[in-house]
């Protein structure tokens, strides 16, 4: 080869070897030439379409029939990608599947000075809680352990300040509560839009916070059809998860409410107060 060439041979094998890579935020990998889209819109409408996958990942980790049901939809129906190019993304993500609650359109908190009304206000509109339990495992045995975890005190339209859980053995806190039934749940009105829409921090008192301290019990089966009415209504998923993690349900059998929704100290509510109290 002339030397007058080499240079040019050298540039057209650089070329080459560029066409098996991508680069994403300085960083490059080999993709084959089907997974590169071209001039993908990533904007603030198209991408949280990204996010929903046809096949789902439910569907994925549990294909059969018998966890999704031959009638469900998949997201691909609840969700269209706007362009081909997006379809092309989403292909390669996956999320959960969306489900649909309907939310009350209450009016907003009630007046601080309301405290039973506050308490039953937000053990009914939160849909999680922290879970605090004396720890069984061993590094931190005897000590506090925290773990989140989806609530309901009834469907929306059915407050009864009962709190339940749906559960699995396989979680640590189970195994806890087994040693020791005694536990406190709290929640935040930082949960929901009013501490935003108020500038309120979650630590700011008029952001209110609420802990409920009680024994936890395995729910009788004269009570599992409304604890299953109570969780499933509002975590739809639930009834989809896997058989085999052995679920079941729970309620907080209540000894103490404490309640702090303004300045100034907080507030034990009366266990009579707070079941005479209404949310709505």
């Amino acid at each position: 080869m002339r030397p007058r060439y080499f240079p040019l041979a050298v540039f057209a094998n650089v070329l080459c070897l560029c066409q098996t890579y991508t680069l994403r935020s300085s960083v490059s990998w080999v993709v084959s030439s089907n997974d590169v889209v071209e001039d993908a819109d990533l904007s603030e409408e198209v991408a949280p379409a990204l996010l929903v996958d046809s096949a789902g990942l439910w569907k994925q980790a549990y294909p059969s029939s018998n966890v999704l049901g031959d009638s469900v939809e998949t997201p691909g129906e609840l969700v269209k990608p706007e362009s081909d190019n997006v379809a092309q993304l989403s292909s390669r993500l996956f999320s959960y599947r969306l489900e649909t609650v309907k939310k009350s359109a209450g009016s907003g908190p009630p007046p601080h000075q309301e405290t039973a009304r506050t308490a039953r206000y937000i053990a009914h509109y939160s849909d999680w809680g922290h879970l605090a339990t004396i720890s069984t495992q061993d590094k931190i045995k005897g000590l506090p352990f925290g773990n989140i975890f989806s609530v309901s005190d009834g469907p929306l339209d059915n407050s009864t300040g009962v709190v339940y859980f749906y559960v699995t053995p396989m979680d640590n806190t189970v195994a806890d509560l087994k040693s020791n039934p005694y536990a406190s749940l709290t929640f935040s009105e930082a949960e929901g839009e009013f501490c935003r829409q108020m500038v309120y921090d979650p630590e700011d008192p008029r952001c209110a916070r609420l802990t409920l301290t009680g024994k936890m019990v395995e729910v009788a089966p004269e009570e599992l059809v409304f604890a299953k009415e109570a969780m499933f209504s509002r975590h739809p998923v639930m009834a989809k998860w896997p058989v085999g993690h052995k679920w079941f349900f729970m309620k907080l059998e209540l000894i103490q409410v404490w309640l702090q929704d303004w300045i100034g100290g907080t507030s034990l509510i009366p266990l009579e107060d707070y079941f005479k109290a209404t949310p709505y």
